[in-house]
């Protein structure tokens, strides 16, 4: 069984930062990549940032130069550092990882309950 816990969301201003952590827990033989996902209100799902277990990293365009996600793979967690939040970056942001259970299993992706990001304005 393998969990996904993030923490660090809350209400910020224009502007300011937040760090959003996520840790993987249970029965895990490695983590391929690790990402961050947004949806807001009435809106899709969309793919954030990621991170390889080599640390590659990719980000969306909106967040480039804003946002930075790092990885701490003797944690298994996965961090993301958002400065200078806008409004449009409101939003439940959920942590997903790509884990393997074991040498023999497949790898398979987890989710974790999301957790709640708000910029006023």
């Amino acid at each position: 069984q393998v969990q996904l816990v993030e923490s660090g969301g809350g209400l910020v201003q224009f502007g300011g930062s937040l760090r959003l952590s996520c840790a993987a827990s249970g029965s895990i033989f490695s983590i391929n990549y690790m990402d961050w996902y947004r949806q807001a209100s009435g809106k899709q799902r969309e793919l954030v940032a990621r991170i390889t277990s080599a640390g590659g990293t990719n980000l969306v365009d909106s967040v480039k130069g804003r946002f930075t996600i790092s990885r701490d793979n003797a944690k298994n967690t996965v961090y993301l550092q958002m400065n200078s939040l806008k409004p449009e970056d409101t939003a439940v942001y959920y942590c997903y990882a790509a884990i393997q259970t074991s040498g023999f299993s497949s790898i398979r992706g987890y989710w974790g309950q999301g957790t709640q990001v708000t910029v006023s304005s």
